[in-house]
C-alpha cells in the first residue's frame, strides 16, 4: 500500500494525512474485494525497514493501526472477515501486541473472507526465522536435514497456512518487491500501478484482477494447465 506520502506532498499536505487517506482506502479495498470475488488478502503496513522513518510518523503510524483496529474490527468480525497480523512481534507498543492477538482471537472462526496485515514484516527475516525453526528441530535430533524440502521449509513461514499466492499489486508506480512475500511469489503474477494508495479503490483493483484473468499461467509447464484462481 504504497504512496501515502506522496499523495499528502502533492496536496501540500502533511504525511500523517496521507496515511489517513490510506486507512480509508483500505477500508474501500476490502469491500471492493469481497464483492469482487477474492476471497484471501494480504497487505503491507508497515515493513522491519519502515523503523528507520521520523519518530513521529512511525508514532502516526501505529496511532492509525490503533484507530482501525478499535474502529472497524467489530465489523469485519460481524461481516465473516477473518484477521490475521504477521510479522515480529519484537519492538511493538505492547498495546499493539494486545490488540493483534484480539483481532485474531475474536475474527478467527470467520471465513467468508481472509485479510492479513504485514505489521514490521520483511520476508527475508521471514525466511530466515524458517530456516531457524528447520535448524533447532536438527539439532534436536527430531529432523533430518536431509528431509529439508521447499515445502517442508514453507510450512514453516508465518505465511504457511494460505493458499498460494495468485497475485502481487504493487501501487505507486514502483517496480520492486521492497521485501514483501518473496518466498510466496515464486509464481504469483505481478501487477504494477501507476496509482497512489490514497487513491486506490474498487475500480484499481477490477483492473488488476482483469490484468490477471487473461495472463497464461504454465508454471514452467509449457501450456496453462492450472485453473487461474481468485487473487
Amino acid at each position: 500500500m504504497d504512496g501515502n506520502g506522496r499523495w499528502a506532498k502533492g496536496k501540500g499536505q502533511v504525511r500523517t494525512l496521507g496515511h489517513r487517506a490510506g486507512v480509508e482506502a483500505l477500508k474501500r479495498t476490502i469491500t471492493a474485494a469481497v464483492d469482487l470475488g477474492v476471497t484471501h488478502m494480504t497487505v503491507f503496513a508497515f515493513s522491519t525497514e519502515n523503523w528507520r522513518r521520523p519518530a513521529q510518523e512511525v508514532s502516526d503510524l501505529m496511532g492509525l493501526l490503533r484507530a482501525f483496529i478499535k474502529a472497524d474490527l467489530e465489523r469485519l468480525r460481524r461481516e465473516g472477515v477473518c484477521v490475521r497480523i504477521i510479522g515480529q512481534r519484537e519492538g511493538l507498543p505492547p498495546d499493539i501486541v494486545t490488540m493483534v492477538d484480539d483481532a485474531r482471537a475474536r475474527t478467527k472462526d470467520n471465513s467468508r473472507f481472509f485479510l492479513q496485515v504485514a505489521l514490521n514484516y520483511g520476508a527475508q527475516a521471514d525466511i530466515v526465522e524458517a530456516a531457524k525453526r528447520l535448524a533447532e528441530e536438527a539439532r534436536a535430533g527430531t529432523l533430518d536435514p536431509a528431509a529439508i524440502t521447499p515445502d517442508l521449509l514453507e510450512s514453516r513461514l508465518s505465511t504457511h497456512d494460505l493458499p498460494p499466492l495468485d497475485l502481487l499489486i504493487r501501487t505507486s508506480g514502483e517496480h520492486r518487491l521492497s521485501n514483501f512475500l518473496l518466498w510466496e511469489a515464486a509464481y504469483a503474477e505481478f501487477v504494477f500501478q501507476d496509482i497512489l494508495w490514497p487513491d486506490y479503490g474498487r475500480d484499481a483493483l477490477k483492473a488488476a484482477l482483469d490484468i490477471f484473468a487473461r495472463r497464461s499461467r504454465r508454471y514452467g509447464g509449457l501450456e496453462a494447465d492450472h485453473a487461474v484462481q481468485s487473487a
